[in-house]
């Protein structure tokens, strides 16, 4: 680990709000299986399975938490940059990114390896048998906040865990608004990681699950997390999500969806319309409200980054469910 920036001095601030979104990038190929996975399970050769399906289809996603928060930012017309590494692979993400208004000019692209990629099979009884690759991504901690202009807001998003604890510890020398996202890694970090990423985080957000696993691994409780931070966001799903602050919390409700289409980045989506209400000064609950409308949209289509609207769209249904949206220019 390389040692800690120094705070920075005052600097100008710009018109236009400068995030970055820190996380990982990836492909997903998604394969389907029309049989069983459990009828080619012997039970007497547990010990030596050397199996291999013939699938009907296979689709490859343009995938990773950073992308997914970022898209959903642009579609909310911010101009987001991601920071984060990617593969040789990566060309055609970049393009399709940054036509979606996306700044990738952060992505280091690496020669040697491919972007990171979770590989899944899944049968008819929706077992799955998956794979992830990590690729590019485990060269994400040689990217520092200390290398490029200071930001005016940062999310730090599932990826490499040495890189997470790198960025909150820089985020916090440098003084820098951010969000603590651990997401999927709350399994593989250890107590004290998530203890590093979380203690001075302006914002930590988290499903219900993970913040029980955070609970049982930090030792650290809601009031505990609070002494330090602005906000406690915590999503339930279909039950909406809780904003806990230190005078209070705000249950905010899911926004009823119009179809159910697939469930993957609906948190990603949530986060991005969270962001650009803090990006445009709004309220808490009008954040978590933003947040809301956006997972819905997500949870319409396939994939993080397939669902699109305008802004007088995300207004108009925003307004539908709570009335009239208050938000800076």
């Amino acid at each position: 680990m390389t040692g800690r920036c120094a705070p920075a001095a005052n600097y100008l601030r710009l018109t236009t709000m400068k995030i970055i979104v820190t996380g990982s990038i990836a492909y997903d190929y998604l394969m389907t299986f029309p049989g069983s996975f459990t009828d080619h399970l012997l039970p007497d050769q547990l010990a030596h399975v050397s199996l291999s399906f013939l699938v009907d289809s296979m689709e490859r996603r343009r995938g990773g938490c950073a992308p997914n928060i970022a898209y959903t930012l642009a579609l909310l017309g911010e101009r987001p940059t991601i920071m984060a590494t990617a593969g040789i692979d990566f060309d055609e993400y970049r393009a399709w990114l940054e036509s979606s208004g996306v700044d990738t000019s952060l992505v280091r692209q690496l020669t040697t390896k491919f972007t990171a990629s979770f590989f899944c099979n899944t049968d008819r009884q929706n077992n799955q048998i998956a794979s992830f690759y990590a690729g590019a991504m485990s060269h994400a901690r040689e990217l520092s906040f200390c290398d490029i202009p200071r930001p005016d807001l940062v999310i730090i998003a599932p990826n490499d865990p040495e890189a997470m604890v790198r960025y909150a510890r820089e985020c916090h020398d440098l003084k820098l608004r951010h969000i603590f996202d651990p997401g999927q890694q709350c399994a593989r970090s250890t107590g004290e990681e998530l203890k590093a990423g979380i203690i001075g985080a302006s914002v930590l957000i988290c499903n219900d699950y993970e913040f029980e696993l955070i609970r049982a691994k930090t030792g650290l409780t809601a009031t505990d997390v609070l002494a330090q931070s602005e906000a406690l966001v915590i999503t339930r799903g279909a039950q909406g999500s809780t904003i806990m602050l230190r005078d209070g919390s705000i249950d905010v409700p899911a926004v009823p969806e119009r179809r159910i289409v697939d469930p993957t980045g609906v948190g990603d989506a949530y986060r991005g319309g969270f962001m650009k209400g803090l990006a445009r000064g709004a309220d808490w609950a009008t954040c978590g409200r933003m947040g809301s409308v956006a997972a819905t949209y997500a949870l319409e289509h396939v994939g993080g980054q397939s669902h699109t609207f305008t802004w007088d769209d995300f207004k108009a249904r925003y307004e539908e469910y709570f009335g009239r949206l208050q938000i800076g220019d």
